[in-house]
């Protein structure tokens, strides 16, 4: 297994979460954020089609899409990448992580390995990324996905508490397995899916190097805030798919994004929670796979 994995990825039981560990490469990715180049992790499986990159959630890494990415690799080319500053992505001491930095880092990603327009897929968090990159870089995306998406509400700026010692209390809160199974648990509609292999996946870049620096300095920058009036400049064809159990971040932000991105439709998928990515991997490679088709 890779070096760059802790131990525990031994412990790893559900096919699927061996099968894109063991699938998990580096690249060194140059950036103007650093004189340094940033050895970024990445998945890429299937061939054909207008790529698909997909962009996990807060505090996560990709193998967040261990069920989704191969459904979608069967059909057409598929991306996966760990966001700067989470994942197995290089945290190197002298880059500030926050949503600017994140973009810059994902589009030189982008340059340097795919350099044609994707399907931009983001989950949670990694919509709000999603959204940003495709504000700031347009001409990269040619179509975008919003999984039960942040980045309409703002959410609780926590930053101005992140000072030591709260900042190493908070992250310290953050990595206990008790506290991440609650969460765990409250992202899927069927509790089952919490799964002993789940909370692995959820924890294995924990013992990464800088994880806890990384995520103060992000939380910090304030993270990503409400877009607002800048959803509107968002002209890509847009699917946003929410799962009716969402109780992490609700239900009403999907219907205020339908709203305000112009061209964008909404599907609901039933008995499904905040992740339906992992609680329904077949419904949602088809949603896709049939919007990737769509005029």
């Amino acid at each position: 297994m890779k070096d760059f994995l802790s131990p525990e990825v031994s412990q790893l039981t559900e096919n699927t979460s061996i099968a894109i560990a063991k699938s998990i490469k580096q690249v060194a990715i140059s950036t103007s954020i650093s004189q340094q180049p940033i050895t970024t992790t990445y998945v890429c499986q299937g061939s054909g089609g207008t790529p698909i990159l997909l962009l996990h959630g807060f505090d996560s890494s990709l193998l967040e899409f261990r069920r989704l990415l191969p459904l979608l690799a069967e059909e057409n080319e598929t991306w996966a990448v760990d966001l700067l500053g989470f994942g197995f992505t290089e945290r190197l001491a002298n880059v500030s992580f926050s949503p600017t930095t994140i973009k810059t880092h994902l589009y030189n990603f982008w340059e340097s390995l795919i350099n044609q327009p994707v399907i931009l897929v983001g989950a949670s968090m990694g919509g709000a990324a999603a959204i940003d990159f495709t504000l700031s870089y347009p001409q990269a995306v040619q179509k975008l996905v919003l999984l039960d998406s942040a980045g309409y509400t703002a959410g609780p700026n926590a930053g101005k508490f992140m000072f030591p010692p709260i900042g190493n209390l908070a992250t310290a809160f953050l990595r206990n397995p008790k506290v991440r199974q609650k969460i765990s648990v409250n992202a899927y509609h069927d509790p089952s899916f919490a799964s002993l292999d789940a909370q692995l996946c959820a924890a294995l870049h924990l013992k990464s190097p800088a994880w806890q620096q990384a995520l103060i300095s992000f939380t910090k920058s304030g993270g990503y805030t409400a877009f607002g009036q800048k959803l509107a400049e968002i002209q890509q064809p847009t699917l946003i798919l929410w799962g009716e159990s969402d109780k992490i971040l609700g239900t009403a932000d999907a219907v205020k994004f339908q709203q305000a991105i112009a061209n964008s439709q909404l599907v609901w998928l039933k008995n499904c929670g905040h992740v339906p990515h992992l609680e329904q991997p077949q419904i949602t490679a088809q949603h896709i796979l049939e919007f990737r088709g769509m005029a």
